[in-house]
């Protein structure tokens, strides 16, 4: 027997970015569609599974995964969530220093 990944639902995500300037206003515009605008390149909203495949699909088309970041937290709950990256991960920032 082969062991089957469980598959989750996530009820909402946030999306975080960095892209080059260049790229930006599409990135931007393909967030929009998807969550509602918090701040700057921070976007939050409700998230069902087949809206984050579009979501996923539609940035991979616009941004360049080998100098851009875009980060997505996906809540289970309250109490559980999961991270994915596309493209490259940022510079350190110095939070593995933090105690």
């Amino acid at each position: 027997m082969s062991a089957k990944k469980k598959e989750y639902n996530y009820n909402y995500a946030f999306l975080f970015y960095d892209v080059n300037e260049k790229r930006v206003q599409k990135v931007f515009k393909v967030c929009k569609k998807y969550l509602s605008h918090f701040q700057y390149s921070v976007f939050r909203g409700e998230m069902t599974p087949s809206k984050l495949i579009k979501l996923r699909t539609d940035l991979k088309k616009v941004i360049n995964p080998k100098e851009d970041f875009v980060c997505i937290i996906k809540l289970f709950n309250e109490n559980v969530f999961g991270e994915e990256i596309i493209g490259t991960p940022s510079k350190n920032t110095g939070e593995d220093l933090i105690i």
